[in-house]
């Protein structure tokens, strides 16, 4: 440790030595070493240190104020604006197979590549040391990690997005168990990351360190984030608990009830929207730690912040959103405009935008073209927002529990036109599993009139941070339920079913019908229709749902169009599905597939005594 104590002053020296981790100071001694910056701050969990890192990013023009008090922008490059897929890789020893579907790299190739980017990549900057806790302190969820970085502006937007976790570090006490994570932007130009074609995001899973080279965006630096993930859902898988990607929200029932879900949507499927849907509360909008106690399911929010996608929000189908985006307080907006006054504009946002201003691609004015001659756009696509949970109005008061929630139903909600219904319960734990998280799907394009949209399999919405094989991820969801007396009830969702005509067949506010209906389903006060994929609702509870909570009338020719079983479309869906496991072994693949059949021939019974279209009311 003396090595890099003349980088620091005398209270980063104190902090860090003051954790007494022989482990921890080994690994921030090494990569201080390696990486060599001119100093070294170490930050605990005081306000203090908070200021400082803000203020940092904002005299080192990684972030830039804005007009409203609090607000600050910051700009990735314009290679820069997403998850590196390609570069994101597992580190693995010879003989070790994660399966096909997992983006592998030789350990010790890997480990000298990275670590030749790391070399003397942060000289003439000043590195930060800190200390998070994922999930909340104090609690058998709770986990220990470390960052290092030399930006601010990643470091910021941690503050914003997890809870501190340094006096948590200390109770951990000196132990080698603690996630830890090392990130370099690389060399700047402009204030952006340089070499992008250096950009590397590599993960040791058995060290549980994540490496991040030449990228500034969030999804590739902010550790732990989906990186965490991929250490939290390989340390889980051997401590007999869950970590998924999904919201955790409250829903208030009858009497002042309040049931608990946790939902796992693919991109664009409804996740953030079902998360916020207005009159109900929110614990968390991405990643959860789920754990068995007393025979049912406990879930935490993982994180303490939202780093949202802010293309199309607006003041009418995201008041609570609109409104902290709006207001005096902490936010970090990326990639978006900013105009000469400093106000802030983007994709969808429902109101007039400027002009000119700066966005990702730098000056920018009406009409510019890239190098290939298109339209760039005023704000990138994928242009993101940083908030604490705590600023908006519908935070639960449980968001903090040590303890976590109880998790009354866990939802899958997939993205197709012309197959699934808008809800349905599964038969039971496993069933739900199999058949909703496991075959869950997403139409990446919309079906022109009387074709088929282009759609993408996501396991569970978890395929892209899987670090597993897939067998195995399916395996340990299905023992998890089996070895819980009360597991969660199973619900699959469509928010996007279409008419021939080729008309969504529900709102976008419909959904809050859904989720009313689910949570007095998980509480047993409705009755349902049992059909082969599931169990639907019945047309008078729907019926009372509509009208009570969104005062809108709803017809039996509605709930006959929506909630009709189309057979030969579900058929086809087992067969993509099938497919996509053909190459897959395992007992948890071979029982999906037995589900597969057993699902495929009450389906073919049905079409046999009713026809290939069967309205809820013929069965």
């Amino acid at each position: 440790m003396n090595n890099i104590k003349q980088k620091m002053n005398e209270n980063s020296f104190a902090k860090l030595k003051n954790l007494n981790n022989d482990a921890l100071i080994d690994f921030v001694t090494k990569y201080v070493e390696l990486c060599n910056p001119d100093t070294v701050y170490v930050c605990d969990d005081s306000v203090e240190d908070r200021t400082y890192i803000r203020n940092r990013s904002i005299e080192l023009g990684e972030e830039q104020k804005l007009a409203t008090e609090g607000h600050t922008i910051h700009f990735d490059g314009p290679k820069d604006q997403a998850r590196d897929k390609a570069n994101t890789r597992y580190l693995v020893r010879e003989g070790v197979n994660l399966g096909e579907k997992l983006n592998t790299k030789n350990y010790q190739e890997g480990y000298d590549e990275v670590h030749e980017y790391f070399k003397n990549s942060m000289v003439g900057k000043q590195v930060y040391v800190r200390f998070f806790c994922l999930g909340p302190v104090n609690s058998e969820f709770s986990l220990s990690c470390v960052q290092i970085t030399d930006s601010a502006y990643v470091a910021h937007s941690e503050d914003l997005l997890y809870r501190g976790g340094y006096e948590q570090f200390k109770k951990v006490g000196n132990t080698k168990k603690f996630f830890r994570f090392v990130h370099t932007a690389g060399e700047l130009e402009n204030n952006v990351s340089k070499n992008v074609d250096k950009r590397r995001v590599f993960i040791d899973l058995e060290n549980d360190i994540v490496y991040s080279t030449n990228t500034q965006y969030a999804g590739n630096t902010v550790g732990l984030k989906k990186l965490a993930m991929r250490l939290a859902i390989n340390k889980c898988k051997d401590e007999g608990w869950l970590t998924e990607h999904m919201f955790v929200m409250g829903v208030k029932g009858p009497d002042n009830r309040k049931t608990y879900f946790a939902g796992a949507f693919p991109s664009a499927c409804g996740k953030t929207s079902t998360a916020m849907l207005p009159g109900e509360t929110i614990i968390g909008d991405d990643i959860a730690y789920i754990r068995a106690r007393n025979g049912k399911a406990y879930a935490v929010n993982v994180e303490n912040g939202i780093f949202g996608i802010i293309r199309d929000v607006n003041e009418k189908d995201d008041p609570i959103i609109w409104n902290v985006l709006n207001s005096p307080g902490e936010v970090i907006f990326s990639n978006i405009l900013k105009d000469e006054n400093g106000k802030v504009y983007w994709l969808g946002m429902g109101t007039e935008t400027a002009d000119k201003g700066i966005n990702f691609a730098g000056e920018w004015e009406k009409g510019k073209k890239d190098a290939n001659g298109n339209d760039i756009p005023l704000a990138h696509k994928n242009a993101r927002y940083t908030v604490e949970l705590d600023r908006l109005d519908n935070s639960d008061e449980n968001t903090q529990n040590p303890e976590g929630v109880e998790i009354g139903g866990f939802i899958y909600g997939g993205r197709d036109s012309d197959t699934s219904v808008p809800v349905a319960e599964s038969f039971n734990f496993a069933h739900g599993v199999l058949m909703y998280g496991a075959t869950l799907e997403s139409e990446t394009t919309a079906a022109t009139l009387g074709a088929e949209g282009v759609r993408t399999f996501n396991l569970m919405s978890i395929l892209d941070f899987l670090a597993y094989p897939l067998n195995n991820y399916i395996q340990h969801n299905l023992n998890f339920g089996a070895g819980i007396e009360n597991p969660p009830r199973v619900f699959g969702v469509n928010y996007f079913l279409k008419s021939k005509d080729g008309k969504y067949l529900n709102g976008m506010l419909d959904k809050g019908v859904w989720v009313k209906w689910m949570e007095l389903r998980v509480n047993d006060d409705v009755d349902v229709i049992t059909t082969p994929i599931g169990n639907i609702p019945l047309y008078e509870d729907l019926e009372k749902i509509f009208s009570e909570i969104l005062g809108k009338t709803y017809t039996k020719e509605q709930y006959v169009e929506q909630f009709t079983i189309r057979v030969p479309e579900l058929i086809a869906k087992i067969n993509r599905i099938r497919k996509v496991y053909e190459n897959e072994t395992g007992e948890a693949i071979k029982q999906l597939f037995t589900e597969f059949d057993a699902q495929e021939q009450r389906l073919k019974e049905l079409q046999s005594e009713k026809g290939d279209h069967v309205s809820p009311f013929d069965i």
